[in-house]
């Protein structure tokens, strides 16, 4: 027995997260007060060693003034600091900022306060002013929720354990994995690791290997990193597969019977051309008084997809499609999102639609919302409809047909399209003069071998055929949300899916302003319709230039970012009072609630609860984030494959960023962005000039400026990181 109690006491557990559940139990009831003896019972310590572990934390926190002794050896949170609830966005440094909703600005969280916080945690945090700067400061006293436990890495071993190296620049510690939790990995191997825990004394947390991957480098081992890194699925789960499969898809005669057939409209779908899922169809019909009715046809996923079961539970979870540079992961099994909802030509298909009464000057006469049953009789790709509009011709080229011959249209289909072009061009026009900003970016595409490994760069712009549809499917959306959000001209109560864009932020215009300045570019922020009309001079003034995608993308930071909610605000960017997303139901769930709704208020429905749909919002919101952040991630990853078979070539290039330890360099036949690192700029030591937003070499005073011209050459590639060095050839 003596034996056994000194190995006990020389052993001296160390209680894990200590500081954290301290915060927990005087957080409970902050006006409460806990000697040393009742914070141990809450936590179950009853050991001597354990005890004078808490002592001396109460004694610690209460120096640091995180707690404070209100009686002898009595304690309780000290309210007198300002403590907040908020989340945490990590930098690549080690640093992080903390955001919450009691600030203008975000506040910044040196390494040594972030108490064990991750990116995205939401934490608990003290904020104080440093005391010779003045600046605020965040400390985390305590994590609330963490965001995630899985990280995607590369597992690097020793002799007796590993650590995971994560591939996330965010995650700042490398995550210990013991020989009993290695699961079959190897040294090298890219894995998915979940974190166990995290012991208060220990640099790194601990964590079990769940999945391995496959080797780095592997095209579909980095695919499927970027997805598993943002929590996105990568293949359905059989029961839903399965459950898709047993969807009766025959369209009864008893179904058609409810809905408006409008088979007989003449009725086409223009899409990309790899295009496998059609959302969306126009019909179109001239009528006797010299109007045109036009029909906006919308898959009806609600019809196949109905609630509490296991196919719409997925739907929701995934909440979009994710559009990587090699693939699609859709939110909809294949038989649905290919198949039974696909509006195929020559194929009768269940719609929901938004039909409108149109005149020549592009005003909605009459409007009409409800299930029809539609049939494509056409299958357009952007390039053939654009052919159509650009020669006025029913000649469909062999260069752009989707057959690679050349055909003749129906004069119909011509006569549909050219009139439909030419109402879209007003409709945008007039949004335009209300307000509207015109991002018509450039999307960065690649040429892909039958490996996926890319062979060329080319770039796609929105043309007018892309406008036409876009317009169109505004105008559904807008008369959507119109129609429920608005009762006899005013706000009405009912609970609806909208999406909304709030105003920019000064200071971020301000800070546009700042940089656009140096190129000789203004922006009037004195009034809305004044900041909307020099955002698109701006944008304007610099399409085609060497300058262009950077100003686009900092024009775009400046704005806020879109979201859905049920407390409408309006669509800043659209310049559009009511917007909703009612057109992709394939590829976005928003768009699904909102058919359900607009169904359920047809069918003259009371309004159902806003806060569950409003919880469904911010799933969707977030979904959609981080889709965006995988979609860039193999954008990214594709560039940086493309450019390891580049190394020997140089490049001309624009400088997109400039920071402490670098300048970022855009490529500008290709768009690859990548750094040149300061310490590699030979000619002169150079020092980062922050309010110049350039570098400036100390002796031969030569500045490289945001903006500045350059020609580089790659110095490495890195795909796990999907980072590029560049070394500067010359500025």
């Amino acid at each position: 027995m003596t034996r056994k109690k000194k190995i006990y006491k020389k052993k001296g557990k160390v209680i894990k997260d200590l500081t954290r559940n301290i915060f927990k139990i005087l957080n409970e009831d902050s006006n409460k007060n806990y000697n040393y003896k009742q914070i141990a019972a809450k936590l179950k310590v009853s050991d001597t060693d354990g005890k004078n572990q808490i002592i001396k934390k109460l004694a610690e926190l209460t120096a640091n003034q995180k707690i404070k002794e209100v009686d002898r050896g009595k304690y309780q949170i000290n309210e007198d600091r300002k403590y907040h609830v908020g989340t945490l966005d990590a930098t690549s440094n080690g640093n992080a900022y903390f955001i919450c909703d009691d600030f203008e600005h975000d506040i910044f969280v040196p390494s040594v306060n972030l108490g064990k916080g991750l990116h995205n945690d939401t934490v608990k945090a003290y904020v104080y002013k440093k005391r010779r700067s003045n600046k605020l400061e965040a400390d985390v006293v305590e994590i609330i929720e963490r965001a995630k436990t899985e990280f995607v890495g590369v597992l690097q071993m020793n002799k007796n354990f590993g650590f995971v190296i994560p591939d996330s620049n965010k995650m700042y510690a490398d995550i210990f994995i013991s020989q009993s939790k290695l699961n079959g990995a190897n040294d090298g191997d890219k894995v998915v690791a979940t974190m166990t825990d995290w012991p208060e004394n220990s640099k790194n947390p601990f964590g079990k290997i769940t999945q391995v991957l496959g080797r780095p480098g592997d095209h579909d081992t980095e695919i499927h990193s970027i997805l598993l890194e943002y929590g996105l699925p990568y293949e359905f789960p059989a029961e839903v597969e399965k459950e898709a499969s047993e969807l009766p898809i025959e369209i009864t005669n008893e179904e058609i019977a409810k809905r408006r057939d409008m088979r007989g409209d003449l009725t086409f779908t223009i899409d990309p051309k790899d295009a496998k899922d059609f959302d969306d169809a126009l019909s179109f019909t001239k009528l006797e008084n010299g109007n045109y009715e036009i029909g906006i046809h919308i898959a009806d996923v609600s019809h196949y997809l109905q609630p509490k079961t296991i196919l719409d539970d997925e739907a929701y979870d995934r909440a979009t499609s994710v559009y990587l540079v090699d693939r699609v992961v859709p939110m909809l099994p294949e038989m649905l999102s290919n198949g039974v909802c696909s509006l195929r030509p020559n194929e009768e298909k269940l719609t929901f639609s938004a039909v409108f009464e149109m005149n020549e000057k592009a005003q909605v006469i009459n409007q009409w919302f409800g299930r029809t049953v539609t049939y494509s009789d056409k299958r357009f790709a952007y390039e053939e409809a654009q052919a159509i509009i650009e020669n006025k011709s029913n000649i469909i080229p062999a260069d752009v047909s989707l057959s690679g011959e050349a055909y003749e249209v129906d004069e119909n289909i011509v006569e549909a399209t050219l009139k439909l072009d030419e109402l879209a061009k007003k409709m945008r026009k007039k949004r335009m003069k209300s307000g509207a900003i015109s991002f018509d970016r450039v999307e960065v595409k690649f040429n892909l071998d039958e490996n996926a490994n890319p062979t060329g760069v080319f770039f796609k712009e929105a043309k007018d055929a892309n406008k036409l549809i876009e317009e169109f499917m505004l105008l559904a959306n807008k008369k959507v949300a119109e129609f429920v959000g608005l009762s006899s001209g005013r706000p009405s109560k009912k609970t609806f899916v909208y999406r909304v864009h709030d105003e920019p932020d000064v200071e971020k215009l301000a800070s546009l302003q700042n940089i656009v300045s140096k190129f000789g570019y203004k922006i009037n922020t004195e009034t809305r319709q004044k900041t909307s009309d020099s955002l698109n001079k701006l944008l304007s003034d610099v399409h085609g230039k060497g300058e262009a995608n950077m100003v686009e993308t900092l024009a775009i930071r400046s704005m806020s970012k879109a979201e859905y909610t049920t407390q409408n605000i309006g669509h800043y960017g659209l310049a559009f009072d009511y917007y909703s997303h009612f057109t992709s139901p394939i590829r976005r769930y928003p768009d699904v609630m909102t058919h359900r709704l607009l169904q359920h208020y047809l069918d003259g429905g009371n309004s159902p609860k806003a806060e569950i749909y409003e919880e469904k919002c911010k799933h969707s919101s977030k979904m959609e984030e981080l889709a965006s952040k995988a979609e860039r991630d193999s954008i990214k990853y594709m560039q940086v494959k493309y450019m390891q078979d580049h190394k020997d070539q140089e490049f001309e290039g624009v400088v997109s960023g400039v920071t402490e330890w670098g300048i970022y360099v855009e490529i500008k036949s290709n768009k690859c962005e990548g750094m040149v690192r300061i310490k590699d700029i030979k000619d002169d030591y150079y020092i980062f000039d922050e309010k110049q937003y350039a570098v400036i070499g100390q002796s031969t005073k030569n500045m490289i400026q945001l903006g500045d011209e350059v020609v580089v050459k790659v110095k490495h590639t890195d795909l796990e990181r999907k980072h590029l060095d560049f070394n500067l050839i010359s500025h």
